[in-house]
């Protein structure tokens, strides 16, 4: 038996300044069996899992191309042309099934669907009739395109998403009960028609938790083979963003569908759980002053600048309030023109310049800081936590500047704080601050959660904001939840 794999991954802000473009894929663009195990293999990846899972299956694979970017703004035409015309080129012949890696959430300039409208190509290649799964991100925005051109969905089951391998591996054993002949899967799609911010996202407490445990309940019953459980990503302008539901039987159509009809009955009784509350940048410092403790860091979620939602990871608000504040504090900031600064003064030089602020008006102005120069680094390192551990990330040229009492991490490249190595590859301690500035809304915590004795939400503007209602929507089907009242 042979499976081929390949994978198109791209989570796409909408509302983010500029465009993604192919050389933003260049990092991680990986094609043929060979140079996909040497990448992937022994991680806790995706395309780990379906390594992993395909071995299971005691089957070949055989890998195509696999092309993935950082979260980031609208993806232009000419880019998701090339990358759709090489992924679907790379599907394997002779397959017996396909897995495709995808997010869920990637929209171009002209293309509101983009996975939609790479299943419909990859369709019109192998025709029907080849079994195909897909793995989806939590935050994917499942439209029913998608639904309806793949025979297995399976998505993460938790934010932070620290289960992409083990749902890769269900991909994969799913396909092959499919090729065994051994179940007959089939799916309800029920959209909620709400709008989640991904701050009411998080799996493991809150409402959220509560969806979840309904569905693993749900999916104990005999004949139902998964269900997904998709919050949506509310920053892609397209006509399905929102919570949606993708539950699959062996082959029973009633199950299904009374399995999704509970589900969305569930989160639209209490669609009011899903708000988020949080304070200005002055007032969030405020009140982590007051909870600093010795015992660890207060964490800053500032997660209108979240990197891991396409945010441009410059923004100021904080930083202009943490300067000066009596409490040591972190934070990093994307400034590839402070971090050339940096390396031309050197390690122990000083620093002086304007730092962060330069992706638009809507995150911040530039803040002058001086300080010392720390350390300057390549920005190489490699997962060490539960989140794609083993997997190579790049911040691109790094320096480490110490301004009073703040330290102030520049990296070329925008980098979420996934894992504790973006910290940790610098020699830094995060537990010897008081306070941690952090651009994320959840996944801060498979980095921090450990040490920190505390959180903040801090509500400043930026384009990953849990205040929905302060974007304008030119795509998105309407009534929707918070957006509208009645739905």
């Amino acid at each position: 038996m042979k499976i081929g794999v390949i994978g198109m991954f791209h989570e796409t802000n909408s509302f983010a300044p500029g465009t993604t473009e192919r050389h933003h894929f260049a990092g991680e663009w990986v094609s043929g069996t060979e140079a996909y195990r040497e990448r992937y293999e022994k991680t806790r990846t995706s395309m780990g899992g379906v390594i992993d899972g395909v071995k299971q299956l005691q089957a070949e694979l055989i890998a195509g191309t696999h092309v993935a970017a950082t979260p980031s703004g609208m993806v232009t035409t000419e880019c998701f042309e090339e990358l759709a015309e090489q992924v679907v080129r790379s599907v394997p012949a002779g397959i017996d099934g396909l897995i495709v890696v995808l997010h869920g959430a990637m929209v171009a300039q002209d293309c509101r669907d983009v996975e939609g409208e790479l299943l419909r190509r990859i369709r019109d290649k192998t025709g029907r009739e080849l079994p195909v799964a897909i793995t989806l991100d939590l935050h994917a925005n499942i439209s029913p395109q998608m639904v309806d051109l793949a025979d297995v969905i399976i998505g993460y089951d938790t934010y932070p998403h620290i289960d992409a391998y083990e749902r890769a591996v269900e991909a994969a054993l799913l396909l092959g009960r499919m090729l065994h002949s051994e179940v007959k899967p089939m799916h309800s799609y029920r959209h909620s028609r709400l709008l989640v911010a991904p701050q009411a996202m998080v799996t493991h407490g809150g409402f959220m938790k509560e969806i979840m445990e309904t569905a693993f309940e749900l999916e104990q019953q005999a004949g139902v083979l998964n269900i997904t459980v998709a919050g949506g990503f509310p920053y892609s302008d397209v006509e399905d963003a929102g919570m949606a539901f993708v539950v699959t039987t062996d082959n029973d159509p009633a199950l299904a569908e009374q399995c999704a009809e509970k589900l969305v009955r569930l989160v639209r009784e209490r669609r009011e759980e899903f708000a988020v509350a949080g304070c200005s940048a002055k007032e969030s410092v405020e009140q982590a002053l007051r909870l600093k403790t010795a015992g660890g860091p207060v964490i800053l979620i500032e997660g209108s600048d979240n990197v891991g939602g396409g945010a441009p990871g410059d923004a100021t608000h904080l930083l202009q309030h943490l300067v000066g504040a009596p409490a040591t504090s972190l934070m990093v900031i994307r400034d590839g023109d402070a971090v050339s600064q940096a390396i031309a003064a050197g390690v122990g030089g000083t620093f002086t310049g304007r730092v962060g602020g330069k992706a638009d008006a809507f995150h911040g102005d530039p803040v002058p800081i001086e300080g010392k120069v720390r350390l300057l680094f390549d920005g190489q390192y490699r997962h060490i936590g539960p989140y794609m551990t083993g997997q190579w990330a790049d911040m691109g040229r790094t320096a480490v500047i110490e301004t009073g009492s703040v330290t102030v991490i520049l990296t070329e490249k925008r980098v979420a704080p996934w894992d504790p190595g973006h910290v940790a590859s610098l020699g830094l301690n995060p537990a010897d601050f008081d306070l941690i500035a952090v651009k994320s809304a959840v996944a801060w915590q498979t980095a921090f959660g450990s040490c920190a004795v505390g959180t903040v939400q801090v509500d400043t503007p930026g384009c990953c904001g849990f205040n929905l209602s302060h974007f304008t929507y030119r795509h998105l089907k309407r009534p929707i939840y918070p957006l509208d009242w009645e739905i």
